[in-house]
């Protein structure tokens, strides 16, 4: 293991990790805020991922790509906060669970009837296909430095607008007390709306970020959500802080134990041991990491709520 091998392990894992909350932030915010258990919430992840390789496959400009990709992610979260979210305010999560993951299987079946059952090849701006030199001997993907600057901006400019904002300062204050935010003249319901599709905005960006560098394919919401409910649980329900240190972590561990555990594996054990045995434990690791954590932090990290 060389320190040119484990610096690009550990950008790889601050910008999967960044990705991560960009997914994390809209479930804490919707889950935290609106208390409402979204499992939907990855379908929009990979709606911006389908919207963006198809619109960049046929127009060329990435960034158009993005932002139409958003667009159509919002439009679709707006309908669906209309003609469901609102009928789930209130209700308890089990409620919740069951109607958001019956969008999960009517997601898969819209997006197989539109773009087919094969996945859909989403690639990287021309201009940043190739490498940049970091350091003297290391490089490190162009396209990978744009999700971490990507990432990290998105990061600040949530962390501003949720803290040093009045919208934020409303935000919080329906989501603490809503009746009295209410008698203070606050229109609540407008307020969540926004926050839905805020979050809806960011798994859109994730997910139209993300199609180059992972496969853009039928279920890919759903193996994202997975780890994205970790960051949830590590991170504390309701705090942005909480998800970015949480996000970090897990793209750190998962990222750096694929790479470095097959290698010390390999000194021990087998190859043929190895390559059935390594991804388990790799896979097993952010596990690790949230069990550990809830052990001495059952509300998370940096929780919102007491």
């Amino acid at each position: 293991m060389t320190a040119i091998l484990l610096f690009e392990q550990l950008l790889n894992g601050f910008g999967y990790g960044l990705m991560l909350f960009l997914l994390a932030a809209g479930l804490t915010l919707v889950f935290g805020i609106m208390d409402v258990m979204n499992l939907a919430h990855g379908s929009l992840f990979m709606g911006g991922a389908y919207v963006a390789a198809t619109v960049h496959t046929h127009h060329g400009s990435f960034v158009a790509a993005v932002a139409v990709a958003i667009a159509v992610v919002v439009l679709a979260a707006l309908l669906l906060e209309v003609f469901l979210v609102r009928r789930l305010y209130g209700r308890d999560h089990l409620a919740q669970v069951l109607a958001t993951f019956g969008l999960i299987l009517i997601a898969d079946d819209l997006v197989k009837m539109i773009w087919g059952p094969s996945p859909v090849m989403a690639s990287a701006p021309a201009a940043l296909s190739g490498p940049v030199e970091l350091l003297p001997g290391l490089f490190y993907p162009a396209y990978r430095m744009v999700l971490l600057a990507a990432g990290a901006a998105v990061a600040l400019g949530l962390y501003l607008l949720v803290n040093r904002t009045r919208i934020g300062m409303v935000v919080r204050a329906g989501a603490s007390n809503r009746a009295m935010a209410e008698f203070m003249g606050v229109r609540v319901g407008r307020v969540f709306s926004l926050v839905f599709l805020l979050g809806a905005a960011l798994a859109a960006l994730a997910g139209a970020l993300m199609g180059p560098i992972t496969a853009v394919q039928i279920g890919m919401g759903e193996d994202i959500l997975i780890p994205s409910l970790v960051v949830l649980v590590i991170g504390g329900i309701g705090s942005i802080r909480g998800a970015l240190v949480a996000a970090l972590l897990v793209g750190l561990v998962d990222t750096v134990g694929r790479a470095f555990v097959p290698m010390a594996l390999g000194r021990v054990l087998p190859p043929t041991v190895v390559s059935d045995l390594a991804p388990a434990i790799a896979g097993l690791a952010t596990y690790a990491l949230m069990a550990g954590v809830l052990v001495f932090k059952p509300a998370g990290l940096f929780p919102a709520r007491g």
